[in-house]
């Protein structure tokens, strides 16, 4: 695929946007343009990377963020630590509930995607204090995307805490039961910043790459995770990387990817490709709208399906 091409993709695609509503339970979000659709794709094999479209247009990470964290989580603490306390399962419920940690009395949070075990993983990042996991997660942000222009959005990441209280709610409820260690407030003020820094599709694309790429980083060559541990992320991802919507995108797109209510999507096609799509307005499973639909006609574009 070139460049033009995937320009047309998005001009077939970028009327979605309609179909779909901003994140305005978070007022921050709320302000920001639904008109736009942009997208990148790293292609391994070419070792290229071609962009059209919004792509350049920096957007909050939002739960995005769970697959970066969650690899310095296992870089920190190992594999088996961290999935000692937190588990691998898709869940029926929402993203934000407690329903399958009190209704299967689990001792941990379903998987690292939903809210829960994402403060779980966050609980589970090295640093003396807030400030210092929360520089941590940024340093290893910049350098998996290799975008050293990240930063923390100050507005989305107050507005986040200012709306937080269903996260305070799993968090305590946690600690309450023994399933998280630490100071809460802490653990929840770095989780409000790693959702509320700003990226771009271009960024997601390339930290896509790595994950794609079993670990290392396909601009340079070095290795920045394990292999093992690159492959159970993107298996979580096929898995709870899209909410409610996850078993769907599965069974008609077909690849391992990973959505934010700020309008991205990462998605990671083994040894091929790293993707990422930003476009803010969200369907009712919490998906960018026309970015679900964009990423579907690529993949089926590139034959990209893992399961065919």
């Amino acid at each position: 695929m070139n460049k033009t091409e995937l320009t047309q993709l998005i001009s077939k695609n970028f009327d979605y946007y309609q179909t779909g509503h901003v994140a305005d339970y978070i007022p921050a979000l709320a302000k920001v343009d639904p008109k736009q659709l942009g997208m990148a794709i790293y292609d391994l094999q070419e070792n290229h990377l071609i962009e059209a479209g919004d792509a350049n247009v920096r957007f909050a990470i939002e739960s995005m963020s769970k697959v970066p964290v969650l690899l310095l989580a296992i870089k920190d603490n190992g594999i088996d630590h961290v999935f000692q306390k937190i588990n691998t399962e898709p869940t029926g419920f929402a993203f934000n509930s407690i329903m399958n940690m009190e209704i299967n009395h689990r001792k941990h949070p379903m998987n690292p995607f939903v809210n829960a075990g994402a403060i779980a993983t966050t609980s589970l990042i090295n640093g003396k204090n807030a400030a210092e996991k929360f520089d941590r997660i940024l340093a290893f942000m910049k350098e998996i995307c290799d975008d050293p222009a990240i930063t923390l959005n100050e507005e989305i990441y107050q507005s986040e805490s200012r709306t937080g209280d269903i996260n305070r709610s799993l968090a305590y409820y946690m600690k309450g039961n023994q399933m998280i260690e630490g100071d809460v407030p802490a653990i929840l003020d770095t989780y409000f910043k790693q959702c509320s820094v700003n990226v771009t599709a271009v960024g997601i694309a390339k930290l896509a790459a790595v994950l794609a790429n079993k670990g290392i980083v396909p601009w340079n060559g070095q290795r920045i995770v394990s292999e093992k541990s690159a492959t159970i992320v993107k298996s979580i991802m096929t898995i709870a990387g899209l909410y409610d919507e996850s078993g769907e995108f599965s069974v008609h797109v077909g690849v391992p990817a990973k959505s934010g209510v700020g309008g991205g999507l990462l998605a990671a096609v083994p040894n091929r490709y790293g993707m990422g799509v930003f476009s803010p307005a969200l369907d009712s499973f919490g998906n960018s709208a026309a970015g679900i639909q964009l990423l579907t006609d690529v993949i089926q574009e590139l034959d990209a399906d893992i399961f065919e």
